[in-house]
């Protein structure tokens, strides 16, 4: 297991904590559902802040976080799961098929 060392990029992408593990990233997600609008907020403590308009009710917000991170990352559905925290608002994310460099440019890419 790689932990990717401090990039040489300056800004708050930098500290998002990135792991790479066979085939795939994980990183940390923290999550705000009821929120007026779906996007995500940029980094916070290492991990990536992402608000949700779903309610956190029968795994809408999970469903819709993994959509809304598939569509950042350019990945397919099926790529991105939760295996950590399916119950709360700190999440553990990994996603297959993705190099560290490239997670970390399109997250990047893809904040409003």
């Amino acid at each position: 297991m790689t932990t990717s060392e401090a990039p040489e990029k300056t800004g708050p992408w930098a500290s998002l904590a990135l792991t790479e593990r066979a085939g795939g990233v994980r990183f940390s997600v923290h999550v705000r559902p009821r929120s007026s609008r779906s996007a995500i907020l940029g980094v916070r403590e290492g991990a990536l802040e992402v608000a949700l308009t779903a309610p956190p009710a029968d795994g809408a917000a999970n469903t819709e976080l993994c959509k809304l991170l598939a569509r950042a990352l350019e990945v397919r559905r099926s790529d991105v799961r939760i295996v950590v925290g399916a119950s709360s608002r700190g999440k553990v994310i990994e996603v297959n098929g993705m190099k560290l460099e490239d997670a970390r440019a399109r997250l990047g890419g893809a904040a409003r």
